[in-house]
């Protein structure tokens, strides 16, 4: 009677959902990396910022006694300009705001999220239409995101096939017979072959480095910075986080200037894009981290509880008619259905001939059932659980990713497990 009590007050140590642990696991990790980031950023730019405050004080002092003009007046006068600034207005000559390919720019930046704030509307009309179109400028253009998302996955996905199965014949491993994109090279030689999450990961990220780098050697002779400084505009700007000390194409004047604003467009929408594609793929990653640790403290926490209790031994028993109504449920659900391991209890009861005949032919039919529609064409996953990878479902482009990934698939799940019942990997 303890040991039992000391068991399940260990188990409901854990959460009973595992996506409310992923979601909470992932909330603390977060606001640990908010306060390291924090500290870091607070360490580094913290005297920087004194210095400047100093250097600033000296120079209102200096110009102040040089020009008999009090401290009031001079930052009245510096009010003033800061409301110019926000208003569009520089010392030195820039492009018109809101003429059309000034407006055409800041929507641009509205509905990427960028948000510079290099140009922003003043008036109450333009900003209450502000909001109505980036409520639905936003939503549009992450749709936008999601689909290119998708079909970069499904390219990267093509060509590293591909290539996969080039090494297979350049190895040997293929039949001679076999001819590259016949259905028999695809169902014998590379079924349920997915990409690799980290190659996509790896591939994205060479991509992205690589623009960036074309694009910052064209910021750097074009708007004077230095090259750090471009690299840092491009992170920036195709994260789409947009702080708007640095903002390109804001001269009046360049040299060259429609081709470098096309330029500047297409770097801008190919960055973007690539970017949102690189963090997605690396949400999965951190996923997997996620999946990994709360395994491990599951795993730690069964392994107190199977020492804890010595029934654990006696696998025969489960409660009478218990299995019969798992499959009944089973079966209404379409296939969702508990392995035999987890339908065992360990109540000691003995289990009678009429519930068992009735369990085994229940399991029998969902056999059958399974086996028709794998000769059908309709494979279904066999002795799996559906969340078992922790991967199923997602919202956005976590389901765009889902399945089209090796990491988040559930076919190298369900392959062993298959095989025990002598049927085909499942196809996806």
């Amino acid at each position: 009677m303890m040991s039992s009590r000391r068991t399940r007050s260990c188990c409901c140590l854990l959460p009973l959902n595992e996506d409310n642990g992923r979601f909470l696991l992932l909330a603390i990790f977060i606001v640990l990396y908010l306060i390291a980031g924090a500290t870091i950023f607070s360490t580094i730019e913290s005297p920087s910022e004194a210095i400047a405050h100093n250097r600033w004080d000296r120079i209102l002092k200096n110009f102040s006694e040089s020009f008999n003009i009090s401290l009031l007046e001079l930052r009245s006068f510096l009010r003033d300009y800061e409301a110019a600034m926000a208003a569009g207005i520089r010392a030195d000559a820039l492009r018109p705001r809101w003429d059309f390919t000034g407006a055409l720019y800041f929507v641009g930046t509205v509905v990427s999220t960028i948000g510079f704030g290099m140009t922003t509307p003043a008036t109450v009309a333009g900003k209450v239409f502000l909001i109505f179109y980036g409520l639905f400028g936003c939503a549009g253009t992450i749709l936008f995101f999601n689909l290119f998302l998708e079909r970069i996955i499904s390219l990267l996905a093509f060509v590293m096939k591909a290539c996969h199965e080039r090494q297979l014949r350049r190895n040997g491993l293929l039949p001679p017979t076999v001819r590259r994109g016949s259905s028999v090279s695809e169902v014998d030689s590379l079924v349920g072959w997915k990409p690799s999450v980290y190659h996509v990961m790896l591939i994205l990220g060479i991509f992205a480095i690589t623009l960036s780098c074309c694009a910052s050697a064209m910021y750097t002779p074009v708007e004077g910075w230095n090259y750090i400084d471009s690299l840092y505009y491009c992170f920036v700007t195709f994260s789409t986080i947009g702080f708007g000390d640095l903002v390109s194409s804001q001269n009046a004047v360049y040299k060259y200037q429609g081709l470098y604003r096309f330029g500047n467009f297409m770097f801008l929408l190919l960055g973007v894009c690539c970017i949102y594609s690189l963090f997605n793929v690396i949400s999965i990653v951190i996923k997997q981290v996620l999946n990994w640790i709360l395994k491990k403290l599951r795993c730690r926490c069964c392994n107190k509880c199977h020492k804890s209790n010595p029934r654990l031994g006696r696998r025969n028993a489960i409660t009478p008619g218990s299995r019969f109504r798992r499959n009944k449920l089973s079966m209404e659900t379409d296939g969702n259905y508990d392995s035999d391991t987890e339908g065992r209890r360990l109540s000691g009861e003995m289990i009678s001939m009429r519930d068992l005949t009735a369990s085994n032919k229940v399991s029998l039919a969902i056999l059958q059932k399974q086996l028709s529609e794998t000769a059908n064409g309709y494979p279904r996953t066999v002795c799996i659980n559906t969340r078992q990878n922790g991967f199923s479902g997602g919202v956005g482009a976590l389901a765009i990713m889902n399945n089209r990934l090796a990491e988040t698939s559930d076919s190298r799940y369900s392959s062993s497990k298959n095989q025990c019942f002598g049927l085909p990997t499942t196809r996806n």
